[in-house]
């Protein structure tokens, strides 16, 4: 099996919210989409945004659950400022700043906003990981 990950689907209770705040953003919503699921294209990997309950009945789990979901979502970039930049941008968008753009411990510079859905993203300059000219983390090889 290669590794790979092709679609990041999130389970959204306000599918049009959910589609509005991504759109501020500044992100295309695919022609691809339709009032049950809008497909966004990031570079290479496709968010998809589901509703919620319908998103648990496909997997056949419950929907029930909420708080700290486990995981965040990253966005990385090419420098502090524009990391200070994203962040004030998705906040004008409707996020909400959990976390101010900071020196991480590891050697680089981030900060965490919340989707209006609860979703954390993390906005990220890591000097370790560049960036190639498509945009895509460079991660370091054998």
């Amino acid at each position: 099996m290669q590794p790979r990950l092709s679609v990041v689907t999130l389970g959204v209770e306000d599918l049009p919210r959910a589609r509005r705040f991504y759109e501020a953003l500044g992100w295309r919503v695919s022609p691809a989409s339709n009032e049950h699921v809008a497909f966004i294209d990031l570079n290479g990997v496709v968010l998809s945004l589901f509703g919620r309950a319908a998103l648990a009945e496909d997997a056949k789990v419950s929907a029930e659950g909420n708080g700290f979901r486990g995981f965040s979502l990253a966005h990385n970039v090419a420098s502090k400022q524009e990391v200070d930049a994203v962040l004030a941008h998705a906040e004008g968008a409707g996020a909400t700043i959990v976390n101010p753009a900071h020196d991480a411990f590891w050697g680089g510079y981030s900060g965490y906003f919340r989707d209006p859905e609860g979703f954390l993203w993390e906005v990220a300059w890591n000097p370790f990981w560049p960036l190639g000219e498509d945009g895509r983390v460079q991660l370091p090889r054998d």
